[in-house]
Formats: C-alpha cells, sequence, structure tokens
C-alpha cells in the first residue's frame, strides 16, 4: 500500500524535472534568468562535504537573499527591548529607577544586555551578520548585471510557441522589411534591439535589476552610516536662564555622552546666548493651556571671533551650526530672589531654575546659599531654602498649592528654610534641585511650628531670631536645550531615498523579452510571429505583445485570406510532445520554466 501511495508522486516530479530539462534545452539562452539571483543547486547525489565544502556551503547561505532579510528581521525584533526598556546609554538614572521597581526581571535582562542594547553582542552580531550578508550577496550580483548590460538580448528560441505570449500572422510584406520595421519599433519603445538570424531579439526592463541593487546598496550605506553615527556622535543638555549663555564645551554641558570613539576636541566652536524665552498658551475651550508659541530668541557666534547674529529656535526647528544642532527641549520658571544676613548685607541674588511638575508648570526645587551669610553673631553658616513655585496662583482659600495655567498670571513662591550645612564638599554629587538636611536645622517661627510663607512678587519672609530676610524679586524664564552632533546623518537619509526609489523599481518594473522573427513559408508568403518572456508571471505581458503586434501590422499588415494568429502552413511539424501537452505545459510553469 505504500508502494502505491508513493509511486505517483515520485513519477509526478521526474516528469516534471524532464520537461523543465526539456524546456532549457528549447529555450536555450533565450530562457537565460532574467535576473541576477543565483541559481539553487540541488544537494540530491552530491558527495559528502569536507571543511572546505561547508564553509563553501555556509557562505552561500550567508549570502544568500533569504537570509539578508532573515537577518534584518531579527535586527527590527532586537530593537523592539532597546525602545521598551531603559537604555544606559540614553539615561542611567531611568535605569537605575527601573532596576529598583522590577527587582525580579532586571537580573535577567541584565544578563541579556537589554539595558545596553545597542551596544550588546548579539545585536552586534546581528549587525554585522547582515553587513557581511548584503556585501557578499550584492558583489557578484552587481558584475553579473554589469555583464548584462554590456551583451546583447539572446537570439530567439527555435519554437516561440513555447512562450507563454505569443502569436503570429501572414503578410506579404519581405521578411527584411518586417525585420527592419520590427527593429526600428522597438527601439522606438526603448527596447534593447538588434537583429540575430531571422529574428530581432529585444529586451527591456533592466531598471528592475538596477533598481534592487539599488535597494541593497541603499541598505548597506543605511547600516555604514547609522554605525558611523553611533561610534562618534555627541549628545548633550544645558539649561540656560534668561539672559545667560552657553559655549560649546566640555565642561559647559549639565550632561553629557558620546560615541565610542568621539574625540571632544572636534565640537564645533560656537556660542549662544538666550536673550528672551517667548511661551503663549490656549486660554480658553477644550484645548486651554496648550501651548500655542515655543520659541528661543538667541544670539549666537560661530568661533572665537565670529560675528554675533540672532535667531529664533523652535520647537522641531532647531538652531543648527556646523553640523551641530541647537535643539529647545523645556522651559520653565527661574524666580529671582535676594537673601540678606542679619546685619542687613544682601549676601545672595540670583535666579534660580525650578523643574516642573505637571503640565501647568507648577515647579519645585532647591535655593542654597554656600558663601557669605553670616548669622547674627557673626558666625559664617549656610541657608538652604525648599521652593515651590506656581506661575498662576488659585487664591486663598481654594485648598490648592497646584498651578492653574502654564502662563505667569498671578506667581506664588513658597518657601521653608534651613540653616546649617549643605554639604559641598563631602566628595558626593549633589542634586542641584534637592536639598540635603541631613546636617540642617529648620527654621522655626514663634509658635514653635516649621517656618514657611507664600510670597508674591516683591513681598520678603523674615528669617527668625533675627538671621536675615529672602525676598522675591521677580521673575525669569528658562530654557533647556539639546546640543546633538550626529555624523553622516546625510548619508542615512540619502540611503533612506535611495533605498525607496529602488524598491519601488524592484517591485514595480517588469524585465521581459520579445522576439519578432519573419521567416518565408513554402508558399512565398512571410510569416511573422512574435513571443515574449518575462521574469515574471503577469498580465501586462501579453498586453504588451498585443500592443507591439498591432503596431508592427501597420508595417506588415496580414494577408487577407489569412487572419491574425493562425497557425503558419510552413511551420516545422510539431512533435509529439508539441500538441495539447506542450501547451498546457506553457501556460502552468511559462516563466519559471524558462528561468531553469
Amino acid at each position: 500500500m505504500s508502494n502505491t501511495k508513493s509511486n505517483p508522486p515520485a513519477a509526478e516530479r521526474e516528469a516534471r524535472d524532464e520537461r523543465e530539462k526539456e524546456n532549457a534545452r528549447e529555450l536555450g539562452a533565450a530562457g537565460s534568468q532574467l535576473s541576477t539571483a543565483p541559481s539553487e543547486e540541488s544537494s540530491a547525489g552530491l558527495p559528502a562535504m569536507g571543511v572546505i565544502g561547508w564553509i563553501r556551503w555556509f557562505w552561500r547561505q550567508l549570502t544568500s537573499m533569504r537570509v539578508a532579510l532573515i537577518l534584518l528581521f531579527l535586527l527590527s525584533l532586537g530593537a523592539i527591548p532597546g525602545s521598551l526598556i531603559p537604555q544606559n546609554s540614553v539615561d542611567e538614572m531611568k535605569v537605575e529607577t527601573f532596576k529598583k521597581a522590577h527587582t525580579t526581571v532586571s537580573p535577567i535582562y541584565e544578563k541579556l544586555q537589554f539595558f545596553d542594547v545597542y551596544s550588546s553582542v548579539w545585536f552586534s552580531a546581528i549587525y554585522i551578520l547582515l553587513f557581511v550578508s548584503l556585501i557578499g550577496c550584492i558583489v557578484p550580483r552587481t558584475g553579473q548585471f554589469v555583464g548584462q548590460l554590456r551583451s546583447r538580448p539572446p537570439g530567439a528560441p527555435k519554437r516561440l510557441t513555447r512562450l507563454p505570449a505569443y502569436t503570429t500572422w501572414r503578410t506579404e510584406a519581405e521578411p527584411e522589411q518586417v525585420r527592419a520595421a520590427a527593429l526600428t519599433m522597438m527601439r522606438g519603445r526603448r527596447y534593447r534591439a538588434h537583429t540575430a538570424g531571422d529574428a530581432v531579439a529585444a529586451e527591456k526592463g533592466y531598471l528592475r535589476e538596477a533598481g534592487n541593487l539599488v535597494f541593497h546598496i541603499a541598505l548597506i550605506v543605511m547600516l555604514v552610516a547609522f554605525a558611523f553615527g553611533q561610534l562618534f556622535k555627541s549628545e548633550g543638555g544645558k539649561l540656560v536662564v534668561e539672559g545667560d549663555g552657553f559655549s560649546n564645551t566640555l565642561t559647559q554641558y549639565d550632561d553629557f555622552k558620546s560615541g565610542s570613539l568621539f574625540d571632544e576636541d572636534s565640537l564645533a566652536p560656537f556660542s549662544f546666548k538666550l536673550d528672551k524665552f517667548t511661551g503663549t498658551y490656549e486660554r480658553s475651550g477644550p484645548q486651554r493651556g496648550t501651548p500655542r508659541t515655543y520659541e528661543a530668541h538667541v544670539t549666537y557666534e560661530k568661533g572665537a571671533y565670529g560675528k554675533p547674529q540672532k535667531s529664533v529656535i523652535r520647537v522641531n526647528e532647531p538652531l543648527v551650526v556646523d553640523g551641530t544642532k541647537v535643539y529647545l527641549n523645556a522651559h520653565g520658571y527661574a524666580p529671582v530672589v535676594s537673601v540678606k544676613d542679619g546685619r542687613g548685607k544682601e549676601v545672595y541674588r540670583s535666579p534660580v531654575p525650578l523643574l516642573p511638575i505637571d503640565n501647568n508648570v507648577t515647579s519645585t526645587g532647591a535655593i542654597k546659599v554656600f558663601d557669605g551669610y553670616r548669622d547674627k553673631d557673626g558666625k559664617k553658616t549656610q541657608l538652604g531654602f525648599q521652593a515651590f513655585f506656581v506661575p498662576t496662583f488659585a487664591g486663598n482659600g481654594k485648598g490648592t498649592m497646584f498651578s492653574q495655567f502654564p502662563a505667569a498670571d498671578m506667581p506664588v513662591l513658597a518657601l521653608n528654610g534651613f540653616h546649617g550645612y549643605l554639604g559641598p564638599d563631602s566628595g558626593l554629587a549633589q542634586n542641584v534641585y534637592q536639598l540635603d538636611k541631613t546636617k540642617m536645622t529648620e527654621f522655626k517661627d514663634a509658635q514653635g511650628k516649621q517656618l514657611k510663607q507664600r510670597l508674591l512678587v516683591g513681598e520678603t519672609m523674615k528669617l527668625p531670631d533675627g538671621a536675615g530676610s529672602i525676598t522675591f524679586e521677580g521673575i525669569q524664564e528658562w530654557a533647556s536645550f539639546q546640543i546633538t552632533e550626529q555624523p553622516a546623518s546625510g548619508w542615512a537619509l540619502t540611503g533612506a531615498v535611495a533605498a525607496i526609489f529602488g524598491l519601488a523599481g524592484s517591485l514595480f518594473i517588469q524585465r521581459r523579452r520579445v522576439w519578432v522573427r519573419a521567416v518565408r513559408g513554402a508558399d512565398g508568403v512571410t510569416v511573422v510571429e512574435m513571443a515574449g518572456l518575462g521574469r515574471s508571471e503577469s498580465a501586462k505581458l501579453p498586453e504588451e505583445l498585443a500592443d507591439l503586434a498591432v503596431a508592427l501590422i501597420e508595417s506588415a499588415p496580414p494577408k487577407a485570406d489569412a487572419a491574425p494568429g493562425a497557425e503558419p502552413d510552413s511551420s516545422p511539424e510539431p512533435d509529439s510532445d508539441s500538441d495539447s501537452d506542450s501547451v498546457e505545459e506553457s501556460s502552468e510553469e511559462p516563466a519559471e520554466g524558462a528561468e531553469k
């Protein structure tokens, strides 16, 4: 029973192989591949491979388009954890927060290098293998394509009736005239055409293979550009208060990250000053509070002696200086405060940037007075104030201290103070927006409660026991900027655009061959045969062939007693395999048989 079930499929495979071999012999060079893809080799019947054979086999697998697509898919999958999980290269504080919040999965992520995806061993391996695969695939195909461009379309096969698109008619025009008219017509329609024996051979659609190669070369350009950008990039942030400035040196950054091959001497020499920040907001409706204008007016200079120039930085409209882009990131308020000691001497006056905690720019921070302050006894000490700022106060008795609107309509500054040691010389890094109270003593009011007060602009909070005072002098605004240098970004954009055009060409352009044979029949009447072969089966090929036939009929009209499409009397006598079975074969596998 098993033999009865297995024999028919085996017989069908053998018959199909025989038909394919016969088609290949019949079509000859005309049926050669219409692409630069390497032909598949069957491993059946091959001797056992040695080390060299296995290396050759591995190289062929690696440089196949199938493996390249698999690697590209794996690269996309590998980027997913880099997008969902905090990365050390972006924000180490977020990584630490994530680890504290997810104590179970964090050790697993650590071993899998999920916190450093883009510099991990496995991501780099996929990246390099994809790079090698694309190069190993493209180089031989490019050479083969150049060879095809330099060669002529192959001559017509012996039997044009085997091709998927075919038509014929008889005409009284001379064969030479038909071939000359066909050659002129083909070249007029941008076919590469020439006369080969008794037929005109033409070919069109080379841009399909060119688009395919351009697409994969563009992928290589993008991979190189991204790798170069990651190795040589630099990125940092800087908060600037109105009236202050920034110089593009390493010490000026609040935070800074760079690629492994970055050289700090390569920072573009420029500086800028924040003249004014302008922010407007929607006043009513469902979009109330939504920013309408976010503009940082700056004056910048190129180099040490550059001429000052004015510019406006907006969201997604950066300032570009020598390839370095300055983006506007965020905005906030910096209340201006002044502090006097017990003797009435002003020891501190400065705008203090505070960090927003909601969309209405409710802000918190710390005011620190390190030097110059003396208490009522003349003893040197340090002051610290916890600050809470709202640009638009709800009003007394409203039950909330949160801002009602992002604009500074009714600014209020809430303070509570401390004195003691702020710890600037402890050797430990400190957050400028937080107050370390471990060695500080809280000021108390007359009732022994915590000293705290809400201040309007111009109001003063008196410190107890003649310790001095702090005054809310006014408001300035600050803007946060991201300064980025991403080399090779232009190459990456060029590669992306080229990849899109190359992919479009490889998808929508069909490579095809057309032959026009004109011979004199036994009765002296010229027999015209036209046939077409495409890389893949397409309904457009018969339509195009019909259009070509109609155009050629104007120069070689059919004989009155012979309808177009009729078989010529002088055609060779068909073999036993050229009957209905042969026609059925061509209709089933017109292009695939020719490809093989």
